[in-house]
Parts: structure tokens; C-alpha cells; sequence
């Protein structure tokens, strides 16, 4: 049923190559989750969310502190090996300063050289300030959009990007109701290859497949236990092989948070007669990543309320290795979760995962928790 998604997955430079090809459009490479696709379709570009490879890689070492997060690194590996040469552009939304280096190295070593655009975003989003500041840099960018497409975006074509848009994120909010039930319909690896897939398949044609697959859930039923029900919470995670060891070991996952997961597709544009002050406000106010959850940490409530709707009983927390925000966030989360009696384990990724390493600690916490539930 999720085979489409998966094919996505697995083939997604494949994808985006033929997109550009049948439909002439330009395709834009993406660093981060906080840059606005509803401009971006609006003005008949394709977003492309740049992802690792979770391979080993030794070309980025002069480019890239070592020390620096491996999914960065692995980041600007991919345009340094040539694996997104399709792209008409890069953007990034301003991160963190691990993926912001990544995006400068790109635009400067990375061949042949293509469009860039940085998007001053402002971190400290409880500002009052903070939306109109972003949507006086969101005219910014949609005037480069519009100087590299050679066509004028209008109000039309931002109503259409952001119903577009809106339109998938609602859509993968009803395939996640499927996963609040006593058992689920369907798996966290079939839910990762639906979300991550979105961040770089044309918005419509992944709504369709969306749909389908929503005329199809409510009869299915999986053959397996659910056994525990596990969120998974922390730095970007689109490793599919972790998720896999884990729904092979006892345990689905039901829910995450992270920027390849609900932290993306959360929260929708309120439309406006101000289009882009729409488009601001809702990525100012959506679910935050710890670089911009100060000075009250908002993302730990978010949090707590997945647990409550989707049923959680234990949480998996992981971290890019040298992720310096989510680094800062690990204690005072865990201590939230203990608080709220959520059992939770703590993990360290890498470029590789350590998969037997990881089982082994794993499968003492679903042993941990199973005896919890005996009590």
C-alpha cells in the first residue's frame, strides 16, 4: 500500500530529474524544513528537501569541521559527489550553524555554482517582531524566485501554492489518525517513507497518492503486534534502517518529532488577504526545533501532548552527534519525560547507525517498559 512512497524514497534524484524534465519547472534544493514551499510552488518550483545518504564519506573534511554534526556533513557530501547536479538553486532558512556552514560550502565549492538564496529567519520567534520581520524577508525571497523563474508570482499563485500545500499537510494528518488506535494500520517505517517522500515529490502528485491510500486504511489491519507504542523525538531522523530494527524487536512506532516528521507538516497556512504575512506567522508559530524554542521552552508541551493522543509508552530520544540544540535540550527533556512518566532512551546517531549495538539497548528498554506494565 505504501509502496509508492518507498519508491520515492529510494529513488528520489530519479524523481527529480524527470519532474524537471516533463514539466521544464525549476528544482530548488532545500536545507531546511523552515523554508517556505508554499513560494516556492507558487512560483512552479519544485522544493527538494537535501538529505544525507547515511553512507560513509571522506570529501567533506576540507570543506567542513569534522566536529560538526554528521548529518551536516553528510549533507554537503551529497552536492560535493554530484548527486544533486539537477538542482537550479539552493536555499536555507537560517538553522543552525553547523547546517548553515554546510549551505556555504555548498554554494562555494559545490559544481557547476546555481542560484542561492539565504533566508534571514529570525530565531527568537517569541518575539513580537518575529512574524512581520520574516514576511519583510519573505518578499525578499520571492522576488529572487521570481528573477530566476523569469515570471511574476501573483495572489493567485500564492493561494494556489498555499492550498496546495495545505492540502498535503492535511492529508498526512489523517494518515497519522490511523496511528492513535489500540492497533494501528499502518507502521512508523510506512509513515516515515510517506513524510519524508513530501519533501521533495510534487505536491499534488503526492496528495493523490495520499488519497488513495486513505480510501484503503480503514479496512486494513496489520499482521503483527503492535507490542510498545514508542515516539521518537530529537534531531533530524529520516534513517529508515533504525526504524525497521525497531518494528522488527517488539514495538511500533506511533508518533515522532522532528523536522523530517510532524515538526514538517504540523501546522497549516491561516489564509489572508496578507499572503505572506500568512506564510510567515505559520512558520513562526509552528512546532519549534530547539534552535528556536527560547526563552520558554514551548516544544516540551508539544511534546507531552503526542504522547497523551497517540498513547506513548516509551520514547526514544536521539541526537545527531555533535547536534549542539538538541544537545542543550537532552537533559531538561528527559527530566520533562521522567516527570510525566514517559520512559525514554537516549541515542546517539552517526552518518551509520550502529544497528546491533542499538537493538541490544533497546530491547532492555521495551524490556523496561514491559515490566512497568505489569505494575
Amino acid at each position: 500500500m505504501f509502496s509508492q512512497f518507498k519508491e520515492w524514497y529510494d529513488k528520489r534524484h530519479k524523481y527529480a530529474r524527470n519532474w524537471k524534465e516533463r514539466s521544464g519547472g525549476k528544482v530548488m534544493g532545500c536545507f531546511c524544513s523552515y523554508v517556505p514551499e508554499e513560494i516556492l510552488v507558487a512560483g512552479g518550483a519544485l522544493p527538494v528537501r537535501i538529505l544525507g545518504s547515511h553512507e560513509p564519506q571522506n570529501v567533506t573534511e576540507p570543506y567542513i569541521f569534522g566536529m560538526f554534526c554528521p548529518f551536516c556533513r553528510d549533507v554537503l557530501a551529497q552536492g560535493l559527489k554530484g548527486r544533486y547536479d539537477y538542482l537550479d538553486g539552493i536555499t536555507i532558512s537560517q538553522s543552525c550553524i553547523h547546517l548553515r556552514q554546510s549551505y556555504v560550502s555548498w554554494r562555494e565549492h559545490v559544481e557547476p555554482k546555481v542560484f542561492d538564496h539565504y533566508i534571514y529567519m529570525p530565531n527568537k520567534v517569541q518575539s513580537r517582531a518575529a512574524t512581520p520581520y520574516f514576511k519583510s524577508e519573505l518578499e525578499k525571497f520571492k522576488g529572487a524566485i521570481e528573477e530566476l523563474t523569469g515570471r511574476e508570482i501573483s495572489d493567485d499563485d500564492l493561494d494556489r501554492g498555499i492550498a496546495q500545500v495545505n492540502r498535503n499537510r492535511e492529508l498526512m494528518h489523517q494518515v497519522y489518525e490511523f496511528r492513535r488506535g489500540e492497533e494501528p494500520k499502518l507502521t512508523g517505517l510506512e509513515a516515515m517513507y510517506m513524510t519524508v517522500s513530501s519533501t521533495w515529490v510534487d505536491k499534488e502528485e503526492h496528495s493523490a497518492e495520499i488519497e488513495r491510500v486513505l480510501e484503503q486504511l480503514p479496512d486494513r489491519r496489520l499482521d503483527r503486534d503492535t507490542g510498545a507504542r514508542l515516539l521518537i523525538v530529537g534531531s533530524e531522523n529520516d534513517d529508515t534502517a533504525f526504524i525497521e530494527m525497531l518494528e522488527n524487536i517488539g514495538a511500533t512506532v506511533v508518533v515522532d518529532d522532528h523536522c523530517t516528521g510532524t515538526r514538517y507538516f504540523w501546522n497549516s497556512v491561516e489564509p489572508g488577504e496578507d499572503r505572506l504575512l500568512a506564510i510567515a506567522e505559520r512558520y513562526v508559530k509552528r512546532p519549534p526545533c530547539p534552535t528556536k524554542d527560547w526563552e520558554e521552552r514551548l516544544r516540551f508541551p508539544h511534546i507531552l501532548k503526542l504522547c497523551q493522543d497517540f498513547n506513548v509508552q516509551g520514547a526514544i530520544v536521539i541526537q545527531q552527534k555533535f547536534c549542539d540544540p538538541h544537545e542543550c535540550d537532552i537533559m531538561p527533556l528527559r527530566e520533562y519525560l521522567d516527570d510525566n512518566d514517559i520512559p525514554n532512551l537516549f541515542l546517539e546517531f552517526d552518518v551509520t547507525v550502529p544497528i546491533g549495538q542499538f537493538r541490544i539497548r533497546v530491547e532492555a528498554f521495551l524490556e523496561m517498559i514491559g515490566a512497568e506494565d505489569l505494575f
